[in-house]
């Protein structure tokens, strides 16, 4: 039975790790064994900062609410228990998106909320 080289498969692995490695500085973008550790590394970070986005954007939302909401008389915590009561589910990223681009569209929800709040007082 012939043996088989395995040169072809490593080849391709190696060229594989080393475009990933583009970009990078110095031997970590041409040796292989400082390349892979790089790459290894910088797919953790990936990984780990594609969770670390989303918390990011809602906080940000979170902020351009509350900054928004305030403009109206109103706290970001308060105006989400009202939105809650008053049966208004839209998500933090599409309020944040209508308080910045649609102004007149946001004052109405926020409205509506106050609407619900002055409701629940006067039955309590």
């Amino acid at each position: 039975m012939a043996r088989v080289k395995r040169g072809v498969t490593s080849h391709a692995k190696h060229k594989k790790v080393l475009k990933a490695a583009r970009g990078y500085y110095g031997r970590r973008k041409n040796t292989i064994r400082i390349a892979k550790q790089a790459v290894e590394k910088g797919m953790q970070y990936a990984y780990r900062d594609r969770k670390n986005k989303k918390r990011t954007f809602r906080a940000l939302w979170i902020q351009r609410l509350n900054a928004a909401v305030r403009e109206h008389g109103l706290t970001y915590s308060r105006f989400i228990n009202a939105l809650s009561k008053s049966g208004i589910e839209v998500d933090r990223k599409a309020l944040s998106e209508l308080a910045i681009h649609e102004p007149a569209t946001f004052a109405a929800v926020v409205e509506k909320a106050k609407a619900s709040l002055q409701g629940a007082a006067k039955a309590a």
